[in-house]
């Protein structure tokens, strides 16, 4: 027998995304394989929960039961079961009432009401532990029995594993940590519990800088731990908040000194209550997040960051489908001096960096590289081949963070307004970042209505910050005179070739309005009597719409350009697109459509715009070099 929102047996296919399938109104749920309704609750909660009992947990499936729910009595002596349990988790594969353990709760969307039932099923049922998650937030009780016959509970800091005592949880040595199985949906959680729940730090952005400054600790923690050794990132069950508190407090002491000195200064500290920061290392400590998938850590950090992230200063994630595309076409290549020179959170430089990373895999592969030897090419690539530069203090903390979690390249991450002039830049970026020498830029620089750069000696160093003017031909001439203020995006772009070698190679995302506008036909004119236009993508309007908040109407175009002085005598082969859709509609929903056999397909022409590209040229070096 079925439970009341379940359907019949047959399973969605196997390879069938999650997401879509939400789309079509089913998913295939994780424990039992029969087919349920996508509601909300389901498929955050239910769904996510169940597949980290047995990924993060190593629980066994057959321990589990799901559908048809287990139900929990509404009175002792009554034999009906009146409660179901959104996930059951018995002590072996048989099932039985009395091997109940932990029962899980997804229904009651806030802590009191779900605090509430838990305790109701765990009051009715044998199970010691009780566990209530929404989706973006979580609580573990513990049952307790005295020997008066009462009974109490408390929270406890994490769940124990499979076959492990409540007592253990926390005393993890370094091999005992295990790859999570959704890290976005832990950072959702721990990011909805601080904004919720934290004393004294409410902002987004404040909120962000904290958990970045908790995953360093991590960080050095995972990286400075022998195997054998407990980790100090954690929070054990019978610890105050205070006690953890102090041991984090010396392990950020450790990442400012000795782990991470050029990310942070001596002043910086923890700000988060004790309370809070327990809840945070409870929940992180089962984990390695350093072996988490690049993937992985880019949702994870969308998911924290980008509420900050608000674009009033043009700051927008750029959607990885489009960073993909461009770092393909661009082809960076092991060997290459790499930069962004408004890196934002990162992502490009990480798209590169795993672009650069593959061809280095390949190659050891090919040549029978050892793992040490494939390891330190990768460190060296990273080290010495990657440099990003952002004016907010923020994001260029969040890139180094970012950067040292998916390999290194940290030190290559420079806070500073890279407009300014390179003389007036710090000693010790302008040792890293000399203009002229790079192979590849690759960027999405500031852009926006309100945002415009100001000041004679900043503006004087470009010839796009003067003001040009047509002849009777029609010609754009121009003149000695400077603009008084001009959007970043046209400085950029003149700044990206400054900053290439000769031959180098530039993809940037900018607005369309740049080479539509009558106004702006002088960039065009500047643009090609400098360099080689290789191609123009045009990409939907709804691209950034759901970024930052609220996002940007704005339409973009990719363009690539070679640094290359063009002559009458050159012809080259120029790549022009249109992406019609991205994947998303204006409010970030997936943009499903019925497609042959009434499967639903997601229209996204973005990786099939790559697929084009290589059919008609081959590898994109061969592109380059034509």
């Amino acid at each position: 027998m079925l439970a009341a929102d379940d359907e019949p047996d047959d399973e969605a296919p196997a390879a069938e995304p999650a997401v879509e399938q939400a789309a079509s109104g089913y998913v295939t749920d994780y424990v039992s394989g029969k087919r349920v309704r996508a509601t909300p609750e389901e498929v955050d909660a239910v769904q996510v929960f169940a597949q980290r009992l047995v990924e993060d947990y190593a629980y066994p499936k057959t321990h589990l039961q799901t559908r048809p729910q287990f139900r929990v009595r509404k009175r002792p002596s009554d034999e009906r079961k009146s409660y179901p349990v959104d996930i059951a988790v018995f002590s072996s594969a048989q099932r039985t009432e009395s091997e109940l353990q932990i029962v899980v709760e997804c229904k009651k969307k806030n802590r009191n009401e779900g605090q509430d039932q838990l305790r109701l099923y765990l009051d009715m049922s044998p199970a010691s532990l009780g566990v209530w998650f929404n989706g973006n937030e979580h609580l573990y009780l513990h049952k307790v029995h005295h020997a008066d016959g009462s009974r109490t509970y408390r929270e406890l800091p994490n769940l124990p594993r499979f076959g492990q005592r409540i007592e253990d949880i926390g005393l993890y040595k370094r091999r005992d940590l295990v790859p999570p199985s959704n890290l976005r949906a832990v950072f959702r959680d721990l990011r909805n519990h601080l904004a919720g729940m934290t004393t004294g730090v409410t902002r987004d952005e404040a909120l962000a800088r904290e958990i970045i400054n908790i995953l360093f600790c991590k960080i050095y923690d995972e990286q400075e731990c022998r195997p054998d050794e407990m980790v100090a990132f954690r929070a054990g069950v019978d610890e105050s908040p205070g006690t953890v508190q102090a041991r984090i407090a010396e392990l950020f002491k450790a990442v400012k000194t000795v782990g991470f000195g050029d990310v942070f200064s001596a002043s910086d500290e923890i700000g988060l209550d004790a309370a809070s920061l327990a809840y945070v290392v409870g929940e992180l400590q089962n984990y390695e997040v350093t072996s988490a998938s690049r993937d992985a850590i880019g949702d994870a950090f969308e998911t924290f960051i980008g509420p900050a992230l608000r674009g009033a200063e043009g700051q927008f994630f750029t959607p990885r489908n489009v960073v993909g595309m461009v770092v393909d076409l661009v082809d960076p290549k092991p060997g290459n001096r790499i930069i962004d020179p408004a890196c934002g959170s990162g992502g490009f430089l990480i798209g590169a960096l795993e672009h650069v990373w593959g061809t280095l895999r390949r190659d050891a592969d090919e040549r029978g590289w050892s793992a040490a030897e494939l390891a330190r090419r990768e460190q060296r690539a990273a080290t010495d081949g990657f440099r990003g530069i952002d004016k907010d203090s923020f994001l260029a903390q969040v890139t180094k963070a970012y950067m040292a979690l998916v390999g290194d390249g940290r030190g290559g991450i420079f806070c500073a307004n890279s407009l300014e002039r390179p003389t007036t830049w710090a000693q010790a970026m302008q040792e890293k970042i000399e203009p002229g020498t790079y192979d590849v830029v690759i960027t999405n620089p500031p852009f926006g209505k309100k945002i415009v750069v100001k000041g004679d000696k900043l503006l004087s160093q470009y010839d796009l910050a003067r003001r040009w003017k047509q002849n009777a031909d029609g010609d754009w001439e121009q003149s000695d005179k400077l603009h008084e203020r001009q959007p970043p995006q046209i400085l950029f772009l003149e700044r990206c070739l400054q900053l290439l070698k000769p031959g180098g190679r530039l993809g940037i995302v900018l607005p369309e309005s740049l080479f539509g506008m009558p106004t702006h036909g002088y960039v065009v004119t500047w643009l090609q009597s400098r360099a080689k236009i290789r191609g123009i993508i045009s990409m939907p309007e709804e691209l950034f719409k759901t970024s930052g908040k609220g996002g940007t109407h704005a339409k973009v175009c990719v363009l690539l350009v070679e640094n290359t002085t063009p002559t009458a005598d050159l012809e080259w082969p120029v790549f022009m697109a249109e992406a019609k859709w991205c994947g998303h509609d204006s409010r970030g929903k997936p943009t499903f459509r019925p497609g042959p056999g009434g499967k639903l397909e997601l229209p996204d022409d973005v990786p099939k715009i790559v697929e084009r590209f290589h059919e008609i040229f081959g590898p994109s070096e061969r592109f380059w070099n034509s």
